[in-house]
């Protein structure tokens, strides 16, 4: 494969040939749409792991629409109000990207989900088809500094819209803002009409099964033995410059690998460099770029940089280096992970505590969240360094018995 191949603008393109189950659901959401597009309050949720293409199936549907709504009298969607709503900075800017590139679609079709609330409320007027990707990210509680006033996202965009197609993933949940569950989500939603379809097929990690469930395994703080040696290039390394290096040699190979860590590190929005250091490691944390026209994970200068979940959500890579930081670590009495939330450094993700049940189960639950989706960027190799020297060592266990030495 080449670099070009894998970059995230080919594969959310609506250009892309699909899977039959991919095209299968696009035509249900098209039938969906269609059926109520002249109604009120339809939601149809789509649901899958990481990797299963949800986003393309969602481009590629949102631009036939756009097609459909072009069209003269007769047709039942012709005339009807579309757009599209992404939270993620790094990821609409990719959005709008293609669009230029794809007849009919329009960047202004694209927005983020407070700028089409702000605009519906001040202008009272209604959109009769909104799609909205990874709408797990979407506020559920008043957030003076993003400048949405009112009590929860999702319900305001229901009250702007006709039909919502949604991509909603639970386990990608972030940040006590923007606290979902599938009870949250069932309860706002009440007696709509909802349909609910789920994506399977697994098309990032080229990669048997036993690979997605090692980090599903880990991500419920169990350690399973390490996946047997196949196509899919997984490592654990006692040294993270070592590791380092290895993503270094791949990157200049095939391209798209890069250095992601947990949130443990101290980094402040100041303007300053930040950097996390591991022994002989020492790079600095991903740095704000709003006015790049390529997303953190596709420009070629941050192979000199450190990502975290916020830059890579929603994106792939050929190759990652992960560094579970000071807050992983091992308990040997019980064989499982422990997490520590007090080194956890992204403290905006634990701000908002009220109505939370438990809020500590649900700090734990967010940095575990936050692993997953790191764990589950590439989909070539994964390396993992873990700080903390008894869950490096627990792992450095699995990987000998597995045959291997130190690397």
């Amino acid at each position: 494969m080449s670099v070009s191949d894998n970059r995230a603008e080919l594969k959310l393109s609506p250009d892309r040939i699909l899977t039959e189950e991919q095209e299968k659901l696009v035509g249900t959401i098209m039938a969906f749409c269609q059926d109520h597009a002249r109604g009120k309050g339809a939601v149809l949720v789509l649901q899958g792991d990481a990797g299963t293409g949800k986003s393309i199936v969602m481009n590629a549907a949102f631009a036939r629409l756009r097609q459909r709504v072009g069209k003269k009298d007769g047709d039942a969607l012709a005339g009807c109000s579309l757009r599209f709503l992404v939270n993620h900075p790094e990821m609409i800017k990719l959005y709008r990207r293609i669009a230029e590139h794809v007849p009919g679609l329009r960047k202004r079709d694209y927005e983020r989900p407070t700028t089409f609330i702000n605009q519906s409320r001040r202008t009272g007027h209604e959109t009769d088809i909104v799609f909205i990707d990874e709408a797990h990210l979407l506020l559920s509680r008043r957030d003076a500094y993003n400048r949405f006033l009112q009590d929860n996202q999702l319900e305001e965009i229901l009250h702007a819209s006709r039909v919502v197609v949604m991509v909603f993933d639970p386990r990608q949940v972030l940040k006590f803002k923007s606290f979902w569950s599938e009870d949250t989500l069932h309860h706002l939603l009440g007696d709509r009409p909802v349909v609910v379809q789920r994506l399977t097929t697994q098309f990032r990690m080229r990669a048997n099964a036993d690979v997605p469930r090692w980090i599903e395994a880990f991500c419920q703080r169990r350690l399973l033995p390490l996946p047997a040696p196949q196509s899919f290039d997984f490592r654990v390394f006692d040294d993270a410059q070592t590791l380092y290096e290895a993503i270094r040699q791949h990157e200049g190979e095939v391209g798209l690998c890069r250095m992601l860590a947990t949130y443990d590190y101290p980094y402040v929005l100041d303007g300053q460099d930040h950097f996390i250091t591991e022994g002989r490691f020492h790079l600095r944390w991903d740095r704000s770029l709003p006015e790049a026209p390529l997303p953190w994970a596709e420009r070629a200068d941050t192979i000199d940089e450190v990502g975290s979940v916020y830059t890579v959500q929603g994106f792939d890579l050929n190759y990652v280096g992960v560094i579970l930081g000071p807050s992983v670590d091992y308990d040997a009495t019980t064989d499982r992970i422990t997490l520590d939330a007090s080194r956890y450094e992204d403290r905006a993700a634990f701000a908002g505590k009220t109505g939370i049940g438990d809020p500590s189960a649900l700090c734990e639950q967010i940095m575990l969240n936050a692993i997953n989706v790191l764990m589950t960027r590439p989909t070539k190799g994964l390396y993992l360094y873990a700080s903390r020297p008894a869950l490096r060592a627990r792992l450095l266990e699995l990987w000998h018995a597995r045959g291997y030495e130190n690397v």
